[in-house]
């Protein structure tokens, strides 16, 4: 099928990622949220995103002052869902739960028309779990993207046993039109980069907790021993240990292996509300975003 109108669903960080990535493609974007603030806030991010590409050189994927108006006029934002009826596509990025997602999925089931395209963002949670909360198992994918969006090149398509191999397929062609680079996966918890990014984390934490090395010196290990852009600890601290966490407890439910268990260290952290660089705790202290330093543990 040909997907020209999108409509994606909630405008944080990585919803407004997703409908600036779709309409810098050329796509006309629908942005649903529950309230206008929040549009408000998300369009205000995308806003500031562009400026940084529209200060970027072309050879850079910068783009021109014309190019930025051109594509911030192919979105829109609405606290409607009845805006979304014409849509070809629409994709959840709300919060990674699975009641919340099921709902709404359920509620926008009898409203986008019955040949579009449902996706999920959702980075654990099982597709087939959420398609059983519509009336079009067959037209419901995974399209997972990476943080930042528009800037990480790959998108996971994960498809269910009940996907239908067009709607699998025009997934994969849209992916690609977003200037991503897309990767065929199966609805197995964590697809393929969380099923083995969270076990090496959580190993990281492990490594710690047992004396192996400091926070610092693990990090740097990794880095500069394996050519990582950044360490087990500066990568959690990034993605959020109450992410992470959560993220683990879904995982150890589908497979329950050791691997994929969440060590006390995490689950204190979380407890004690230090998620990482959104709370100004976590592994590291972020009173100077500039400068972090390692916290004691």
């Amino acid at each position: 099928m040909e997907i020209s109108k999108v409509g994606v669903l909630g405008c944080g960080l990585m919803g407004s990622g997703i409908a600036q990535v779709a309409a810098t493609a050329g796509f006309e974007v629908t942005v649903l949220e529950v309230e206008q603030k929040l549009l408000d806030k998300g369009f205000a991010g995308i806003e500031k995103s562009l400026t940084k590409f529209a200060e970027r050189p072309p050879e850079k994927g910068g783009i021109t002052a014309q190019q930025k108006k051109e594509i911030l006029s192919r979105l829109k934002g609405t606290t409607k869902p009845a805006d979304l009826t014409d849509c070809d596509i629409v994709i959840e990025a709300i919060i990674e739960n699975l009641a919340q997602k099921r709902e709404m999925f359920a509620g926008l089931d009898g409203v986008v028309k019955k040949d579009a395209i449902f996706a999920s963002n959702t980075s654990s949670i099982s597709i087939t779990e959420l398609m059983t909360a519509t009336k079009r198992p067959e037209r419901l994918i995974g399209l997972h993207f990476f943080n930042p969006v528009p800037l990480m090149k790959l998108v996971e398509v994960v498809r269910t046993i009940a996907t239908a191999e067009d709607v699998y397929q025009s997934a994969y062609e849209f992916a690609k039109k977003l200037g991503k680079v897309p990767v065929r996966a199966k609805d197995t918890t964590g697809f393929i980069v969380n099923r083995l990014l969270v076990p090496y984390m959580l190993d990281a934490i492990r490594a710690y907790e047992e004396g192996v090395g400091s926070i610092e010196d693990i990090d740097n290990a990794m880095k500069l021993g394996c050519g990582y852009p950044m360490g087990p600890f500066t990568l959690l601290d990034f993605v959020g240990l109450d992410t992470t966490y959560y993220i683990t407890h879904v995982m150890y439910d589908e497979f329950k292996e050791k691997r994929f268990a969440s060590p006390p260290l995490l689950k204190r952290l979380v407890m004690a509300g230090w998620y990482g660089r959104k709370s100004g705790k976590g592994f590291y202290d972020y009173s100077d975003p500039n400068n972090p330093k390692v916290n004691k543990l």
